[in-house]
């Protein structure tokens, strides 16, 4: 494949798995344009033309013509200075690798994760939320989000791919919502009544077993096992976890039960406060998933996947079946 068709690929992927539905990842597009349109001349020079086309502006190609072609992709869920170097080393060493892909974003598409985040609140009115009451309670998250990545210094492994001249793409939003896709169709194959028969559906997926045998399996208070669910959300895209107030809104909504990547305390306290059960069904794991649903796709492609940095490999074909090693 070349690099371009990757990074398509995995906008595409991403719109078809996208929760809002396709109808409003393309009534967002159009409001980018509007945006941009209304921009003075001096900041139009400066706005991502690719936000124009694609919804998620935490996908990314960062280095490498897009028209190379990719007969081997080292993917990782985040590929670090460290990572960038280890590419370097591995094809120094002889082993094949055309391209480095990133989970977790890096540059401008990690310094401006906050716009990814205008999404969870058209989510949270797919269930029953005033698009309104979603946005308001989301601003001030946004803006903490904003505030805590503007000083980073997000372009360090972007320059190393850089300097040793090696493609380098992330898709964050587009695997997070494949892997959340994907666990709405798998709980809703097995009519989980119990909050243990969530998890206990969630050791069906490979990459939550292997996790757990780690120490990092899905995760559940234990006296929260024997209660019933109730309606179960995949909380698991949007750039990163919302704010701690949208609890209540999604209770009085009809929330009982949130599978996430992750939780903050303070996030998990006010689910708890609002009577929702919380399983933390892993970061890493989750993300595997995700990612696997895409690397699949590269690999029927012919593309050879090196897996590092936290991926769990796991192979399915196109109908999402388990392919044994």
């Amino acid at each position: 494949m070349k690099l371009g068709e990757m990074y398509e690929t995995a906008i595409r992927r991403g719109i078809e798995a996208d929760p809002r539905g396709r109808e409003r990842v393309e009534a967002s597009l159009a409001m980018a344009k509007r945006r941009f349109e209304q921009l003075p001349d001096y900041l139009k020079e400066l706005f991502d033309r690719e936000e124009l086309t694609n919804p998620y502006v935490d996908t990314r190609v960062y280095v490498g013509d897009r028209q190379v072609e990719i007969g081997a992709l080292i993917a990782g869920i985040d590929m670090n200075v460290g990572e960038v170097l280890l590419t370097d080393r591995l094809r120094e060493k002889g082993r094949r690798i055309d391209a480095i892909y990133t989970h977790h974003p890096e540059g401008m598409a990690l310094s401006k994760l906050d716009r990814v985040m205008e999404m969870q609140a058209e989510v949270w009115e797919s269930w029953g939320v005033p698009i309104n009451v979603g946005e308001s309670v989301l601003d001030e998250r946004r803006v903490e989000v904003r505030r805590r990545f503007l000083p980073m210094n997000v372009d360090q492994a972007i320059d190393a791919a850089t300097l040793l001249d090696i493609p380098f793409f992330s898709a964050h939003t587009p695997t997070d919502n494949l892997v959340t896709s994907y666990l709405e169709r798998f709980l809703k194959e097995r009519e989980p009544r119990l909050v243990d028969d969530v998890r206990r559906a969630l050791f069906e997926v490979p990459e939550y077993k292997i996790a757990a045998s780690k120490g990092a399996g899905p995760y559940i208070v234990e006296e929260k096992a024997g209660k019933r669910a109730g309606k179960v959300w995949i909380d698991m895209t949007g750039g990163t976890e919302g704010p701690a107030a949208i609890m209540e809104k999604l209770a009085d909504h009809g929330v009982g039960t949130i599978v996430g990547m992750h939780m903050s305390p303070e996030l998990r306290k006010n689910a708890e406060d609002n009577h929702i059960h919380v399983i933390i069904a892993g970061h890493i794991s989750s993300d595997s998933v995700g990612v696997n649903l895409l690397m699949d796709e590269f690999e029927r492609n012919g593309v050879e996947i090196v897996p590092t940095s936290g991926l769990i490999r796991v192979r399915r074909d196109a109908d999402r079946k388990l392919i044994a090693d």
